[in-house]
């Protein structure tokens, strides 16, 4: 009888409910786990366990109950050194617990593409106080932007213009941080062009990229992406070339595959490393429409040691977000025949998330078009026609 693989999902928002959905089709028996019950992915997995990331004690509880085959995580906020420990004793971490270390902690990532790649980043410096933000800025000078260094989807993160806000910056930061630091990265703010998301995918066989991503954000968190993103042929073969870098120099003990998010800022020629997530990123989620194979499937693919062939392909596509305004647990959703009813290259997903909170995401609307700037006006006008109701 062949052997059906067990992974252990850590973290179960909606990123991890769509690569559940990739890897169940491929025979995968997925524990989903994550701090609250009925996640988005749990709703969908074979299983389920509810703890804290940061619970080193339940992280190994759980590994030691289920012996995945692989221990696949979905956030940022984990137990890391539980992680390089359960590695050390055999276990498949995904794509490698270096890639989790670094990357749970901006600095980490940052120091690492810096100091030790050469990467080219904006000038930074770290701080664990006010005074140490003030003195932070005197280096990177103003605009500056300051955000946790552990945090996900922009949470914390603010541009300031002047002396006068970093006091407001450095409270928002620390109150929206993830983790037990209260550390900031002070950051050069980049007059970008634009940024992008390079989706890299390390696999058996090598490496593959899939075409740019852009995207548009506000509050430091992702409103709308689209695919692919227009740039030039150089500042491209720059791109690749210091992903290739850096996801090379994740691997550390483990296999080190699976699908990397590099963000970019770009401006002319110039191509600026920004952050790294070792997992599905969400301005990604446009390859749900865009791409044959989704940034999820290639994920489930290259994690299980599949065949893949080849760099992606797009069709002009772009996403934009459905978020709520208020808290609450009993709520429902309005428009979604009207939005779906925009036509035929329009679909939506709902995450089924149980609560909502202010900016929580809470679906995406996908379209596409004969081009991207056509794609973005279904994507937006789908996402504008859906109305959450709100009960309580």
């Amino acid at each position: 009888m062949a052997h059906t693989a067990t992974i252990l999902l850590l973290g179960s928002g909606e990123l991890g409910r769509e690569f559940v959905i990739s890897v169940k089709r491929l025979g995968a028996r997925v524990i989903a786990c994550d701090a609250y019950d009925d996640a988005p992915a749990m709703q969908l997995a074979d299983a389920r366990e509810v703890f804290s990331m940061l619970d080193g004690d339940a992280l190994r509880a759980a590994v030691e109950k289920h012996r995945p085959d692989y221990i696949v995580p979905e956030v940022e906020a984990i137990r890391t050194e539980v992680l390089a420990d359960l590695e050390r004793e055999g276990f498949n971490v995904v794509p490698s617990a270096r890639a989790t270390q670094l990357t749970m902690n901006r600095d980490s990532i940052r120091d690492l593409a810096a100091q030790e790649l050469g990467l080219v980043t904006s000038r930074y410096r770290y701080a664990e106080s006010l005074e140490e933000v003030r003195a932070g800025s005197d280096f990177t000078g103003f605009p500056c932007v300051i955000k946790p260094v552990m945090s996900s989807s922009g949470k914390g993160q603010s541009k300031v213009e002047s002396a006068d806000d970093l006091e407001q910056a450095w409270e928002y930061a620390v109150a929206n941080m993830r983790g037990d630091r209260a550390r900031v990265i002070v950051e050069e703010f980049i007059a970008f062009d634009y940024e992008i998301t390079l989706l890299t995918v390390r696999h058996r066989h090598g490496i593959l990229f899939c075409p740019p991503i852009g995207h548009r954000q506000e509050r430091g968190d992702y409103q709308e992406s689209w695919q692919p993103a227009a740039m030039s042929d150089t500042a491209l073969s720059k791109a690749r070339e210091m992903a290739t870098t850096v996801v090379e120099a994740l691997q550390g003990a483990g296999r080190g595959w699976g699908l990397f998010g590099v963000e970019f800022f770009v401006k002319g020629q110039e191509v600026i490393f920004s952050e790294l997530s070792p997992r599905p990123h969400d301005t990604g989620m446009v390859t749900l429409i865009s791409q044959d194979l989704s940034e999820f499937d290639l994920h489930a693919r290259a994690v299980l040691g599949l065949p893949l062939f080849g760099d992606e392909a797009a069709i002009p596509s772009a996403s934009a977000v459905i978020l709520a305004d208020r808290d609450s647990s009993d709520f429902g959703f309005e428009g979604v025949p009207d939005a779906l009813g925009i036509g035929p290259n329009v679909d939506v997903r709902i995450f089924g998330k149980p609560t909502t909170r202010p900016y929580r995401r809470m679906g995406v609307a996908l379209s596409m078009s004969d081009d991207t700037d056509d794609a973005r006006l279904l994507a937006k006008q789908a996402a504008d026609a859906i109305t959450i109701i709100y009960h309580d």
